[in-house]
């Protein structure tokens, strides 16, 4: 592993504070409705969310992102910042994603002198883009001249490992319980990565109706952990 590799690597700590820990994207929901309350079910949600959700959205848009970075095409950058908003039904999940994205793209900007995430602020400063962690990701990749697939591998986990320390907070799972799902999940990473890696254009945005429904019954909970 060299050092670029290792400085991308520091992006996926879940003590990188984007906020991610104040997000189960609807597993409160499923843990509030007894649907998810130990390591087996967290460790079904978590494949559905994974193959479902994560791959068709977040994953194949940091793919498409980096290709275009690749041919110095911002304009498709933007437009995918766009598709990523507007195909993120539930409020909640969409108000959340931004906020992480504002403060991925605050801290990587006083890490690193990036001219594209300069303009991608400024994009978002006139109302032009809404902001996304795994586009900001995704440039920080790019510009460190990690792989492609090594970058999507790397958002995937960071996701995954938030999760994680979410569900061993809320259901409760142990620590050592957690760790073991992160450590069963390396294989599906790897196979969620190399799906991406051949999916075309229009598979984006294909997502699991009850996954939604549940980001979208979070908005009426009374009492809650998570924001969304």
């Amino acid at each position: 592993m060299d050092k670029n590799t290792l400085s991308l690597f520091q992006l996926c700590d879940s003590n990188f504070p984007t906020g991610a820990f104040s997000h189960s994207y609807g597993l409160e929901s499923y843990i509030q409705e007894d649907l998810v309350y130990n390591e087996q079910t967290f460790s079904e949600w978590l494949h559905v969310y994974l193959y479902e959700q994560l791959v068709h959205t977040d994953g194949l848009a940091s793919r498409m992102v980096y290709e275009a970075l690749e041919e110095e095409n911002l304009e498709a950058v933007w437009k995918m910042d766009r598709l990523l908003s507007v195909q993120n039904l539930p409020r909640e999940t969409r108000e959340g994603t931004k906020k992480m994205g504002d403060r991925m793209l605050n801290l990587v900007g006083s890490m690193y002198e990036v001219p594209v995430l300069k303009q991608y602020r400024e994009q978002i400063k006139t109302k032009k883009c809404f902001g996304h962690p795994a586009i900001v990701f995704t440039m920080i990749g790019h510009h460190l001249g990690v792989s492609k697939s090594t970058t999507i591998l790397y958002y995937l986990y960071s996701i995954l490992s938030s999760l994680v320390q979410n569900a061993v907070r809320a259901i409760p799972l142990g620590q050592t319980a957690g760790q073991k799902v992160i450590q069963q999940f390396q294989g599906d990473l790897i196979k969620a990565t190399e799906k991406i890696m051949v999916m075309a254009e229009h598979d984006f945005g294909i997502i699991s109706p009850g996954l939604e429904l549940s980001q979208m019954k979070h908005e009426r909970v009374n009492i809650r952990i998570f924001m969304s």
